[in-house]
């Protein structure tokens, strides 16, 4: 029998290629950096076309030891939470690909107190790094203009920069050579829009990475799906304002449904806390990667051991 012939899809356009860090021959201290995007196929479909980086995983780390994180997800960390370099130390340890900082809005957050977070995050590893505001917009600000200032020449992602308040953020990363994560609310046009105002900045697109925001399993993933997948597939079909690298939190988005923080007093069928927890985690984040994301920021070690199998196998 003659063999069955596969189809495949042609695709016209391509995923720019971002590189995350700076080691020291490129001005900055990390170990090895990160490039990501670069694909001509949709995710794992290598008959197709090219997947020359696998999806970075990140982990996230706070400047405080975080008080609505579950226990289980603390205990994880086996007490480096309560050091941010501590803690970004082991992250590295468990095998992250970059560090994804987070601040707490706090009394004493202020500038020379970001300015001194960073450097000690930046002492403690050697992976590149994100750098997330605690999400208000004055204090974010106020924060990642220093951090831009002290990490200058690091190539951080600076984020998360949103339509009410990119262009201080997108101006320090201009500054000072950095990257930017724009993020919109999971939608195609306005995930498009945010990348033509952070563009006509004048940053160059290769310096954007692109945040269209998601929920988890079982609350919104999939729509979040639905518009990662429309956005990817619109990249390809040569669409240069989506050809950029997606970044999605699953980590943040897991851990705050009911089916990962409650130990008690749920249904018998949910089954054992420990392992529903983790696999919230685990399949929120294998789902997005498969919908096109290529950095996903996690937060429990073995979510990112699974996570790392899954890429490892399905990359072959």
């Amino acid at each position: 029998m003659p063999g069955i012939e596969v189809p495949k899809e042609k695709w016209s356009g391509k995923v720019r290629e971002v590189t995350l860090g700076a080691t020291a021959a490129e001005g900055g201290t990390r170990s090895r950096t990160v490039t990501v995007g670069g694909e001509t196929t949709l995710p794992f479909l290598k008959f197709e076309g090219e997947i020359p980086h696998p999806p970075a995983i990140a982990i996230e780390v706070r400047d405080q030891p975080p008080s609505d994180w579950p226990a289980l997800l603390l205990q994880a960390w086996d007490g480096a939470i309560q050091d941010v370099a501590e803690w970004a130390k082991a992250a590295e340890t468990a095998g992250a690909d970059l560090v994804a900082l987070r601040f707490n809005a706090s009394d004493q957050l202020s500038a020379p107190y970001a300015r001194q977070v960073l450097r000690r995050v930046l002492s403690a590893t050697g992976l590149p790094l994100i750098v997330f505001g605690p999400g208000q917009a004055d204090l974010d600000n106020e924060v990642l203009v220093a951090v831009a200032e002290e990490g200058k020449g690091e190539r951080l992602v600076l984020g998360v920069c949103e339509e009410k308040n990119y262009r201080t953020i997108v101006a320090a990363a201009l500054a000072h050579g950095h990257l930017v994560d724009a993020r919109a609310p999971m939608d195609v046009n306005l995930s498009k829009q945010l990348i033509i105002l952070i563009h006509d900045m004048g940053l160059p697109v290769e310096r954007i990475i692109m945040d269209p925001t998601t929920g988890a399993l079982g609350y919104g993933i999939e729509y979040g799906y639905s518009v990662m997948e429309r956005l990817r597939i619109a990249a390809l079909q040569g669409d240069s304002m989506t050809q950029l690298p997606m970044l999605v939190t699953p980590g943040e988005e897991a851990w705050r449904t009911k089916e990962a923080r409650a130990a008690e007093g749920v249904p018998a069928a949910w089954g054992d806390y420990v392992t529903r927890a983790i696999n919230w985690e685990v399949l929120t984040a294998s789902t997005l990667i498969q919908s096109g994301a290529d950095i996903v920021v996690l937060r429990h070690p073995e979510s990112l051991r699974r996570v790392r199998a899954m890429i490892s196998a399905l990359m072959g």
